[in-house]
Formats: structure tokens, C-alpha cells, sequence
């Protein structure tokens, strides 16, 4: 089985995957919940899978209206510096402390409780709220990952209201790749 981890309804539909290859969960928003959920579907006996769809912004205008495959991503409110570096996790004995390699090609992502509206000190091809969390469990549990990403807006002060707009506008590119 694999499993579609997507934290709002509104992003995608689960009805339009065939229900005997794929199990759509909805995670809700941010880090913690996409542990959560990622850590339960990892610990079906019958995952072979996880993948996550999403909106994301960007602080790249040519990736406005694009979906991504995500191929690095990193944690951007992750920041105990000097101890360490912007994006690292400080005491980190799993060896995955930093960023997280899922996929030889495809954009970086980073990851951060918070909605962004301005510039970033950690720029990524995309901004989203969920990722990083998904691929850390996934890797932790030897699980295979993939991730994919709608971008919706150009993370600026306009970004809820355009993200709100394109909230469903990526699905069809999506289901398109799975």
C-alpha cells in the first residue's frame, strides 16, 4: 500500500487514487501532525510507500503554478546557532539532524511551522510545512519517500490570499505522476 499523507482536503480529493493501491490520510498542518501521520503509516505492516502532496510557496517566480518533486529538503525554523548551523538539529544522534536526501534529482524544499510572507534566510525552491517531517520519519523508518509540491504562491504578503485561490489548483498534476 501506499500511503498519501496531504494535510488539508481542500489540497486533493482522495477519491480519484484507486483504493486498493492507495491509502489518503489528512493530516492536518505543520511538522508534528506530519509526524504523526507519517509515523503511523510507517508502521503498517502493509507500507511500501509514503508520499506527500501539497501546496508550498516559493520565493522563485518560475515555480509559481508549478508542481515539484521534492528531492532535499530541510528544516527552516530549525535555528540553535551558534551551537550550529541554521537548519541543523544540535545532539542529533541519528545522523539525520540536517538536511534529508529522498531523491538523486528534484527541487529542495524547506520546511517551517510558520506561513511565510517575506524573504527568507534559508532559500529553497519551495516552502512548505509538512515535508521535512515526512522525510525524516520515512528515512528513520527505512521507508521509501516521496514528496511533491504545488506551488501556490510567491510567499510574500500576498501569499495567504493567493494560496487560499490555487489551494486545489495542483491535484490534476499530481495524480497525473502516481
Amino acid at each position: 500500500m501506499k500511503y498519501v499523507l496531504v494535510a488539508l482536503k481542500e489540497e486533493l480529493d482522495g477519491h480519484h487514487l484507486n483504493k486498493e493501491e492507495y491509502m489518503v490520510w489528512y493530516t492536518g498542518v505543520g511538522k508534528i501532525n506530519a509526524t504523526i501521520y507519517t509515523t503511523l503509516a510507517c508502521l503498517q505492516t502493509d507500507c511500501k510507500e509514503v508520499i506527500n502532496y501539497g501546496t508550498a510557496g516559493s520565493q522563485k517566480k518560475e515555480h509559481i503554478g508549478n508542481l515539484l518533486k521534492v528531492g532535499m529538503c530541510h528544516q527552516r525554523d530549525m535555528d540553535a546557532r551558534p551551537k550550529a548551523e541554521l537548519g541543523v538539529t544540535p545532539y542529533e544522534e541519528t545522523g539525520l539532524g540536517g538536511a534529508i536526501k529522498i531523491s538523486d534529482e528534484g527541487a529542495s524544499l524547506s520546511t517551517g511551522d510558520n506561513f511565510v510572507t517575506g524573504p527568507q534566510e534559508f532559500v529553497t525552491d519551495c516552502i512548505d510545512m509538512e515535508g521535512y517531517a515526512v522525510a525524516k520519519v520515512c528515512t528513520a523508518f527505512k521507508k521509501k519517500c516521496r514528496i511533491y509540491k504545488y506551488v501556490s504562491d510567491f510567499a510574500d504578503a500576498d501569499a495567504f490570499n493567493h494560496w487560499t485561490d490555487n489551494l486545489a489548483k495542483g491535484k490534476d498534476a499530481f495524480l497525473s505522476t502516481v
